[in-house]
């Protein structure tokens, strides 16, 4: 695999829906405290706030091992979505909109972005789980219930297992891509990062006279 994996998580184009606050949109994977930070403030509204989610149940311990996607519109913090990676498949998970962001069309980026993300990881199927309302919303983006049906509740709303079959990412990471960019900033990596700049320094290995204790 050639060393620039394609990423297009950003988009310059503006949000388009009427009523809805215009601005450019932009996605990103969250790499900082003040990225999660946000992720939180967000899900808290969404969840917390205007779904009464309890918090336990809404932060349930899996953040720290997953992957958030940020989606912004005019640098304003307006959705986020979780993405867990297992085995064969990835899960998306989490998805939330600050009610004044709903009528612009951030979800569907975002989700696309997380797919985007998912097969550019080598994953072909991606499952999820969507309150029956939305069944119609993850649709769209080719996902469909899983059969036969298994009842599935959980913090008080009923959900239907979803499964997307796709492709796999024709440039997607593996074991033949280039090794500097496989330590590249997670969903960047068509972007030189920290440890490929310091490539360019003569190797010393400052340790090598440090005995063993």
């Amino acid at each position: 695999m050639s060393a620039t994996v394609r990423n297009q998580l950003t988009s310059a184009e503006p949000a388009e829906s009427e009523g809805a606050r215009t601005g450019n949109i932009s996605i990103r994977v969250a790499a900082s405290m003040t990225d999660l930070m946000q992720v939180v403030a967000i899900r808290a509204a969404a969840f917390l706030a205007e779904q009464t989610c309890p918090y336990g149940e809404e932060f349930e311990g899996n953040d720290f091992c997953a992957m958030h996607l940020i989606g912004a519109i005019d640098s304003e913090p307006a959705a986020c979505l979780r993405v867990r990676f297992f085995a064969d498949f990835a899960k998306l998970e989490r998805l939330a909109v600050r009610h004044e962001f709903r009528r612009s069309r951030i979800a569907f980026d975002i989700v696309r972005a997380g797919i985007k993300i998912c097969r550019q990881k080598g994953y072909t199927r991606i499952y999820g789980h969507a309150q029956e309302r939305l069944v119609p919303f993850w649709s769209r983006f080719g996902a469909r219930p899983i059969r036969p049906h298994r009842e599935l509740t959980f913090s008080d709303y009923a959900y239907t297992e979803m499964l997307l079959v796709t492709d796999r990412d024709p440039e997607a990471l593996s074991l033949a891509s280039d090794p500097y960019v496989l330590i590249r900033l997670e969903g960047h990596w068509n972007e030189p990062g920290p440890l490929e700049r310091s490539a360019a320094r003569p190797v010393t290995s400052p340790n090598r006279y440090v005995r063993a204790a």
